[in-house]
């Protein structure tokens, strides 16, 4: 490394931003500063969330203090909410007043959670779950357990605007596993709603036979499934929902009750990032190039869940698309190259692959799927019911909460993913050129 010392921000300490600040480290060596600003204190592994909700994690199994693990690799850490961000003056203004400069800055808070959206909807003040954060998932466990002492209807799925539709599929197989190791399941009908145009098309335009398999699952543990449908309300006890035809219009309205509802919502950006021009869309998503940067102010990179990707297709309900660990983990090997070579004058040239690897836990067996590229015409598209995805996601979660202890920057999906869905490693690399 050559050059003078720089200040290497990242925002955001979830998958992305400690996958980031691990893989900087790692790739500039000693000689820059590297700060984590997050609004919490500890990571938590957000894909562990469906089983916290049915007691299956206990959530501090899955949280990890953050402060004294990015110490061991000399990256500073803030625990303070940013409330605005000024990209003009490269600054990062934070909740408690102070100002925190930076040469680079590298997104990755992931969305905001858009309850507000839907009359009703959410955990905070609304009547319906959440597993998109530790602390939802941590409540709607406690609710479970009232549940199933006074079991009913379960309305489970995602709203308009959602884009991650894999833990909404994930929970709802869970919950039913669940309900029949306690012997209840007989007595709670099951509704799964989703805006998707069909079962399995999970904002990618379906991967492999998607729909077939997932619609013969959720036929196979008798749960009525409703696509293209949006939300319009949420009353105590009832979901008030519109079914639409092909074209997105009204084809017939109606009132879902329940007992139990978990839906996914719809996300956007946060809020300090929220119409600031040239750095994000109207919905608050960080604009990026193919090398991650955004085009208005290039020493500001994004990656994860809070970069704006258009969607595949036109649909008649709007849908986000997915961003999965795999593209995360190359979106961060990019940024992490692409800084060390701009702060040595080497211009920018590392490109993330946007392949899609998923895998979803479905009680005593898993989902996974596997898309490269993400948006079709592909080169693989292939996905597989098999108990040893409930294994493999096992092993996912063990492999990234040890990352965050020990600072291991190994990619998970390459090396033991693939391997065992028996994609060779090869075929990778070379539909992920300038990883």
């Amino acid at each position: 490394m050559v050059g003078n010392m720089k200040h290497i921000v990242v925002l955001g300490g979830g998958i992305g931003g400690v996958s980031m600040a691990y893989d900087m480290r790692h790739a500039c060596g000693k000689q820059h500063k590297i700060t984590v600003i997050s609004d919490s204190p500890t990571f938590h592994f957000v894909p562990s969330n469906p089983w916290v909700a049915v007691k299956w994690r206990k959530p501090e199994k899955i949280t990890v203090p953050l402060e004294k693990y990015l110490a061991r690799k000399k990256i500073d850490f803030i625990s303070v909410a940013a409330t605005k961000l000024q990209p003009e003056k490269n600054e990062v203004v934070l909740a408690d007043g102070q100002t925190v400069s930076y040469d680079y800055l590298v997104i990755a808070t992931g969305p905001d959670l858009a309850f507000d959206e839907i009359e009703g909807f959410g955990p905070h003040g609304g009547h319906t779950h959440s597993i998109c954060h530790v602390d939802h998932a941590k409540n709607a466990a406690t609710a479970w357990e009232e549940f199933c002492a006074n079991p009913g209807p379960i309305v489970v799925g995602a709203v308009q605007g959602a884009s991650c539709f894999g833990p909404a599929y994930e929970h709802a197989f869970i919950m039913d596993h669940d309900l029949r190791k306690r012997k209840i399941r007989d007595k709670v009908p099951m509704t799964f709603v989703t805006p998707e145009p069909y079962v399995g098309h999970m904002g990618l335009g379906g991967v492999g036979d998607s729909k077939g398999m997932l619609e013969h699952e959720l036929r196979m543990k008798d749960i009525k499934f409703m696509p293209n449908t949006k939300v319009d309300k949420v009353e105590k006890g009832t979901v008030h929902v519109t079914e639409c035809d092909d074209d997105g219009n009204e084809k017939k309205k109606q009132e879902l009750p329940f007992s139990y509802s978990m839906l996914i919502p719809a996300f956007r950006g946060i809020k300090p990032l929220m119409g600031i021009e040239g750095l994000v869309n109207p919905r608050g998503f960080v604009i990026v190039d193919e090398y991650q940067r955004n085009p208005t102010y290039p020493n500001i990179y994004g990656v994860g869940v809070c970069i704006a990707i258009a969607p595949l297709e036109k649909t008649p309900l709007p849908l986000g698309v997915p961003k999965t660990g795999y593209m995360i983990e190359s979106m961060v090997k990019a940024v992490a190259h692409n800084i060390t070579d701009d702060c040595c004058g080497k211009g920018v040239k590392h490109k993330g692959t946007w392949n899609a690897i998923c895998l979803a836990d479905m009680g005593s067996t898993g989902a996974a799927f596997v898309a490269l590229p993400q948006n079709p015409p592909r080169n693989v598209a292939w996905m597989k019911l098999a108990k040893w995805v409930h294994w493999l996601k096992l092993g996912f979660e063990w492999y990234f909460l040890r990352k965050v202890k020990k600072g291991n920057i190994s990619p998970f999906y390459e090396t033991f993913a693939l391997g065992l869905m028996g994609i060779k490693k090869r075929q990778v690399w070379k539909d992920g050129k300038g990883m």
